[in-house]
């Protein structure tokens, strides 16, 4: 697909035509996964799916590192928000995502989401989400304080957000020699985590079992490698 302002008309047509020919295979919503570097293009496929009148949930997957002016751009064009909030702390942010301003920029970011959305998550009768926000905080192992700390400052946003807290982590080659993430979480971080939770009083907190990094696990050696 061309990103040339002079080529995007017609290939957007082809990507309506295509979401189109989707829905007839059950296709009930569209997904874009860290799209901010082309939120232009991803606000005028919202604008293209409406106008046709296709009726479709619109999920934006992001890793919250968002400019506040982004957001308010796609305000009223995303039914559903899957943030994530991944650490507090600086230090770690940029040991480990090589951004040590991670965690205020995403704070705001996840406030605009709230803001937007509020608490309430609506879903159809399968469970699938429909419309609000759904929060993401991977644990990391050796980082259970870090989790709750986490757990805390989006506690003073609000405790009616649905948070997913995910115990998924797995190592990949390349962190395998490291001394603190290079192993897989153990159960009694997880729990004390998912007992912060708790004690927060969060009322909408999703729990993973701790084996879900066996079926949560792309092998990216693979041409598909999420089959």
């Amino acid at each position: 697909m061309g990103c040339g302002n002079n080529s995007f008309p017609d290939d957007l047509e082809i990507i309506l035509d295509r979401i189109e020919s989707l829905i007839s295979h059950g296709i009930k919503g569209i997904g874009f996964v860290s799209p901010s570097h082309v939120v232009p293009r991803v606000a005028s496929i919202i604008r293209g799916v409406r106008s046709r009148g296709l009726q479709l949930v619109i999920v934006y997957n992001t890793n919250s590192y968002e400019k506040i002016e982004t957001l308010k751009s796609l305000d009223g064009l995303i039914d559903v928000y899957l943030p994530d909030y991944k650490y507090v702390t600086p230090s770690l942010s940029l040991e480990y995502s090589g951004a040590q301003d991670y965690p205020s920029v995403a704070l705001k970011a996840v406030r605009e989401m709230y803001y937007q959305k509020g608490s309430v998550l609506l879903t159809d009768d399968e469970g699938v989400a429909e419309k609000g926000i759904l929060l993401r905080h991977l644990v990391l192992p050796g980082h259970a304080d870090e989790s709750k700390k986490v757990l805390q400052t989006i506690s003073e946003i609000s405790t009616g957000i649905h948070i997913s807290l995910m115990s998924q982590y797995h190592p990949t080659a390349n962190v395998k020699e490291h001394p603190v993430i290079g192993r897989s979480l153990y159960r009694k971080e997880y729990e004390e985590v998912a007992e912060e939770m708790e004690r927060l009083g969060f009322r909408n907190g999703f729990i993973q079992d701790l084996e879900s990094y066996q079926s949560y696990r792309p092998d990216f050696s693979k041409e598909h490698p999420f089959e």
